[in-house]
């Protein structure tokens, strides 16, 4: 039986992300991010100023939390999937993630399935032992590949440990991003977890807002800034699912 998580709502959850590079940004980012009433708020860490200090992390997750109910995704996107370049060395960056399994309230945990298998190990221990959930995630900006490697890493996710599988990936074209609405439900279907695809840039937009249809339990809107390309307007996608679904229903 697939793990419950991510499986209690027929339509998919939509995640907003954090982009602050301050505490004030990130303050008047989750004010408008609130106002979308969003299913999960990603913090994207790489691109806060103060990553450095552990208790500044701390203290915005603190904050966030107080604020509001929505269940938190820490991440600290790797340079080479997308992310900003940090000051961190691995081994702090790893330190940092643990402790904030350990010392904190987020609820997710983001960490790459290109990372050695022993740090996912250590990170997934931590997040079990936090009660925390673990996404495995894969990005490509470059290209989508094969329909096998897809299937691949989604399977390797869940070999290791993760609570979701994660890929996002570039079209190059827009049988790619068919492709991977095809491959979701092969991935849907094979694994005992949940699956979240999505195709990026312009012309991968369609898969932000059907991919449920295929078994994409979450999709990433813009709440004040875009973390990835392709991303939409939250409360356009938020509209633009509702009606695809008053069309043809939950489709499970």
């Amino acid at each position: 039986m697939k793990k419950d998580f991510l499986l209690l709502k027929k339509k998919p959850y939509i995640c907003v992300p954090l982009t602050g590079d301050t505490k004030k940004t990130i303050d008047e980012q989750l004010h408008t991010t609130l106002s979308h009433q969003p299913d999960i708020i990603e913090w994207r860490v790489d691109f806060f100023d103060s990553i450095k200090y552990v208790h500044e992390v701390l203290e915005v997750i603190k904050k966030i939390k107080l604020t509001t109910k929505i269940p938190l995704l820490f991440t600290i996107r790797a340079e080479h999937e997308g992310g900003e370049r940090i000051v961190l060395n691995q081994h702090e960056k790893l330190k940092l993630i643990m402790e904030v399994c350990h010392h904190s309230s987020v609820d997710l945990i983001d960490f790459e399935i290109s990372n050695g298998i022993n740090e996912v190990e250590e990170i997934r221990k931590a997040t079990e032992s936090n009660n925390k959930k673990l996404i495995l995630s894969y990005h490509n900006f470059e290209f989508t590949p094969t329909n096998e490697k897809l299937i691949q890493l989604a399977v390797k996710a869940e070999e290791l440990g993760a609570d979701v599988a994660k890929i996002a990936v570039m079209p190059e074209s827009k049988e790619d991003v068919l492709r991977l609405l095809q491959v979701t439900k092969e991935m849907d279907e094979l694994l005992s977890i949940p699956v979240v695809t999505m195709s990026m840039g312009d012309i991968g937009g369609l898969s932000r807002v059907i991919g449920w249809v295929y078994g994409s339990a979450m999709t990433f809107g813009i709440g004040a800034e875009s973390s990835a390309p392709g991303q939409i307007q939250v409360d356009k996608l938020q509209g633009a699912i509702e009606r695809t679904q008053e069309l043809v229903g939950t489709w499970k």
